[in-house]
């Protein structure tokens, strides 16, 4: 089952990043034959991971979140946070430092999520994740006083987000 979810899961990636790219459907022969031989590569040397986490990975319930995710709050958090860089580059407030944040997050997949939220947003980007789960993130205006902020100072509503469709 896991070389089986792994190897469609990888196909449709594949599919995905290279549509347009000829003339049977949206693909050329060649390049639907080279994603049979990447998915099944990655398929094999993922099996035993996607065994674990079929049901994880697949339910309809976190994937309907994320896509409310992705183009609700995630898109409203990127707007914000590039009109704050876009204001803090032209009057030159910037006050740059490294802070930690505990999201209280359990799962590797949402603190995935998390970081991977923080680093694409602007003016924030996830150095490292210690073993406790905390993130180390860099910061392009530190408040005053705020060197330890609160990950809802940091990211706002993202970890709860990240709660809600990974754990």
């Amino acid at each position: 089952m896991g070389f089986a979810a792994s190897f469609i899961w990888s196909f449709i990636v594949y599919l995905l990043l290279t549509a347009g790219s000829g003339n049977i459907i949206a693909w050329s022969m060649e390049e639907l034959i080279a994603g049979v031989i990447i998915a099944a590569v990655v398929g094999y040397l993922t099996r035993n991971i996607m065994a674990e986490k079929v049901d994880y990975f697949f339910n309809p319930r976190r994937w309907a979140l994320f896509i409310i995710y992705a183009i609700g709050p995630f898109f409203l958090a990127m707007a914000k946070a590039n009109l704050d860089v876009a204001y803090r580059v032209i009057t030159g407030k910037i006050r740059p430092g490294i802070v930690k944040i505990s999201p209280g997050l359990t799962r590797d997949e949402s603190v995935t999520l998390l970081a991977n939220s923080i680093t694409l947003t602007p003016g924030t980007f996830t150095l490292e994740v210690d073993e406790e789960k905390n993130l180390y993130v860099h910061w392009i205006y530190v408040p005053e006083g705020k060197e330890k902020p609160t990950p809802e100072e940091l990211c706002g509503y993202l970890p709860k987000w990240s709660r809600r469709i990974a754990e």
